[in-house]
């Protein structure tokens, strides 16, 4: 496959809105894995004010809500068509004892936030809460349960709360707060981050500790539990290669965290204010996650080759220096054309390795890191990186096509190299093809040719995400500088798709 290579010096000396060609070639007959629906998963935790003034403003509130829900939010989140939504955490998860979190409101004990600025709550959101607006949004839930400061009593007994229909202790005790019919309850994660802020331990030691509290996390009424081992750091992979050897099969799945950042020490930089040269750099580390996912793949496959325990990226996405203004430790940061870039290169790239990727989930869901929604009082907006989601979420449950791409890649600062245009494709249930490209290039359209190996296009549609520049955003000012539009840059001549893709655009397409 022929590929030329530009560097960012020479592409800032061509024209601006210069023509550029690449070329794609979609197999539609030798599509044979699945893409989960569960990889446009979502992760809620309570830091900042992704819970309380985000997700949740309590029945009592003047902002319009159901039962406590905030209406906009709800409803825009219904849109999205969530798979599953992790929650309590995070680091949140290892110090949160459930038993604070049931029962009448003003009996619960307010706690300390310890990982995330100190806040005092009131734990007046809990486990009904939570498992109520899964239900709500129609998603299943992913509980993320406490190793680091919790006991294997305590997680026994969150399990027996929610999903135990019969007369048991727990059963009595949630029948007492109001809640008759257990809930149905999928993902459980036994701990978060064990490696760092949920316990500080040795893989290990870890892997021990998994063994004795997933036996107790027991399968009740016909609930049946997909455990998730707490997984590594990006580039950590002694600690996959650990838990593989020494846990293996009582695992189903086996998690991983990667975060597009610049660095865990001094600032992060802008969400906002950042030039072209930290935009391609940008998205030449997100891209490095495919690399990462290899890796990791690779050990997995050496102890699981039928590919039965699955690879859960259960965090990813931008991370920024928090807003000017708002408080330390909240986390809230503002999303731009960039960080819908990094969303929509990053699903493609889930898309190609759905054989062992089964779960991912973006931190995070408002108001904090990368967020789909962002809240301040009675405002809410919608972020470009919920559009991408919006965008994208035909491919959930869809057959992944596979594909060949030609096309320039730029060389950027740290000696990575970044392709000019991203694309996935799939084929849904009903035989609609479609297709999420991205232009990564800042100046340049690129004019595509796409050849669909023979399969009749008697029509295409499409949706386009672009603006101006690459740091614009949405603000509660002005809300709508960033949301899709319909797309016309799509035409068939001879049995092919001519496609012209606009500088710095996002587009899905639909073939019939």
């Amino acid at each position: 496959m022929k590929t030329v290579l530009v560097s960012l010096m020479a592409a800032a000396t061509l024209p601006l809105f210069a023509q550029k060609d690449a070329s794609i070639r979609i197999y539609p007959e030798q599509g044979n894995q699945q893409i989960s629906k569960h990889i446009y998963g979502q992760f809620a935790e309570h830091l900042g004010t992704c819970i309380y003034g985000g997700l949740w403003v309590g029945p009592e509130s003047e902002i319009p809500n159901t039962q406590g829900y905030r209406n906009d939010v709800l409803n825009a989140l219904k849109d999205l068509q969530i798979p599953n939504l992790r929650w309590p955490g995070g680091c949140f998860a290892d110090e949160y004892h459930w038993m604070d979190g049931i029962g009448p409101k003003e009996n619960r004990p307010k706690m300390v936030n310890n990982n995330w600025g100190g806040t005092i709550e009131d734990n007046s959101f809990g486990t009904h809460e939570f498992l109520n607006l899964c239900e709500l949004l129609g998603c299943e839930p992913y509980i993320s349960a406490n190793v680091g400061s919790g006991t294997v009593e305590e997680m026994a007994k969150w399990v027996e709360y929610m999903t135990s229909e019969g007369d048991s202790p727990m059963a009595r005790l949630r029948r007492q707060n109001g809640r008759d019919k257990a809930w149905k309850v999928k993902f459980i994660g036994v701990g978060n981050e064990s490696w760092g802020c949920g316990g500080s331990m040795r893989p290990e030691y870890y892997a021990d500790l998994y063994r004795r509290y997933s036996t107790y996390c027991r399968n009740y009424d016909g609930n049946r539990l997909f455990k998730i081992a707490s997984g590594a750091s990006d580039y950590d992979y002694n600690w996959t290669e650990t838990l593989m050897k020494n846990v293996g099969g009582r695992m189903d799945g086996l998690s991983l965290h990667y975060y597009t950042v610049t660095g865990w020490s001094g600032s992060k930089g802008s969400a906002t204010d950042f030039n072209k040269d930290d935009y391609y750099w940008t998205m030449g580390k997100c891209l490095e996650i495919e690399d990462v996912v290899k890796k990791h793949i690779q050990i997995m496959d050496k102890y699981d080759p039928q590919k039965k325990i699955g690879l859960m990226v259960d965090e990813w996405g931008t991370w920024w220096d928090e807003e000017p203004g708002t408080i330390n430790g909240h986390l809230y940061q503002q999303n731009t054309m960039r960080d819908a870039f990094v969303a929509a290169l990053t699903l493609n790239v889930f898309h190609k390795y759905t054989d062992r990727v089964k779960m991912t989930n973006i931190a995070q869901i408002v108001n904090v890191l990368q967020s789909m929604i962002l809240t301040n009082g009675p405002k809410m907006l919608l972020t470009p990186t919920y559009y991408v989601f919006q965008m994208y979420n035909v491919h959930q449950d869809a057959t992944f096509l596979p594909m060949d791409l030609i096309c320039d890649k730029a060389k950027v600062r740290d000696n990575r190299e970044v392709p000019m245009v991203s694309a996935s494709a799939s084929k849904d249930k009903d035989g609609r093809i479609h297709i999420s490209l991205a232009n990564v290039d800042v100046d340049n359209t690129q004019n595509i040719t796409l050849d669909l190996q023979g399969q009749k296009i008697k029509s295409v549609n499409g949706r386009i995400l672009t603006s101006a520049s690459i740091n614009d955003h949405n603000t509660f000012e002005k809300p709508d500088v960033v949301k899709p539009a319909t797309f016309n840059g799509a035409k068939i001549e001879k049995g092919q798709l001519k496609i012209n893709l606009p500088a710095k655009s996002i587009v899905v397409l639909e073939v019939n």
